[in-house]
């Protein structure tokens, strides 16, 4: 079977009210489609009211005020049905969405599920170029942030913290690691058995460093959503 990057590919994001996954509401969201070659299928965009006040650090980042929010975005519940019946679809067609950090974002909307009584699709197969990143090239020093990744890659990236711009960031991350790798070429629904205990490595790893300082320091091991299922068994990660 071909490698994940060369087919249909879609990537998530979200912009939200602050950075605990559990607690964080949505703002924006986007999800976009591209063939093989990279060209966009589709394109989807929600901005909602959160219901909630957005903060102002959280709005410094991604430009969405509470006022903006209330005057023009959709409720709540209605993004978190709109997104989640197109990753529904998406998943459904065995399509792999990529999502920088994914354990943020699908447990974000996990959340919102819950929030709202709205179904949430299993998130699989899942694509996380943040993940593949420190697999790929473990010892590199510095930030790890989709900006920071873009700048060593040499990936143009403006507009930075809105999700329209993160999700084109993420695929083009995404596919510059697949090419380069070939540890990463390979079915979607194989990657994402790996990415699962590659996730948890790294928490374990980084956990253990803590704790020479932090004997308590707890790091989440669970991916791409916490305290969820991972996702069907594939073949033995690599």
């Amino acid at each position: 079977m071909s490698s994940w990057h060369v087919g249909p590919r879609a990537a998530f994001d979200l912009e939200t009210t602050g950075r605990d996954p559990l607690s964080a509401r949505i703002v924006t969201a986007t999800i976009v489609l591209v063939d093989g070659e990279g060209e966009v299928l589709e394109h989807h965009e929600w901005l909602a009211d959160p219901g909630v006040g957005i903060p102002d650090e959280a709005a410094a980042i991604h430009g969405i005020t509470t006022a903006h929010a209330r005057a023009h975005g959709l409720a709540a519940a209605d993004v978190v049905r709109g997104i989640s019946a197109v990753l529904a679809r998406l998943f459904g067609d065995g399509v792999p969405v990529l999502a920088y950090n994914a354990r943020y974002d699908f447990t974000v909307l996990e959340q919102e599920g819950r929030r709202h009584a709205v179904d949430i699709p299993r998130p699989s197969p899942v694509i996380d170029p943040y993940v593949m990143d420190k697999q790929a090239d473990r010892y590199r020093r510095g930030k790890r942030t989709l900006t920071a990744l873009c700048e060593h890659y040499g990936i143009r990236f403006e507009n930075a913290h809105t999700s329209a711009a993160d999700v084109l960031a993420t695929l083009e991350v995404g596919r510059i690691l697949a090419d380069r790798y070939a540890f990463l070429q390979r079915p979607a629904a194989d990657l994402h058995a790996s990415l699962v205990v590659w996730a948890d490595r790294q928490a374990a790893s980084f956990e253990e460093y803590l704790r020479r300082t932090e004997p308590d320091a707890v790091i989440e091991r669970a991916w791409p959503v916490i305290g969820a299922p991972a996702g069907p068994a594939g073949p033995a990660p690599g």
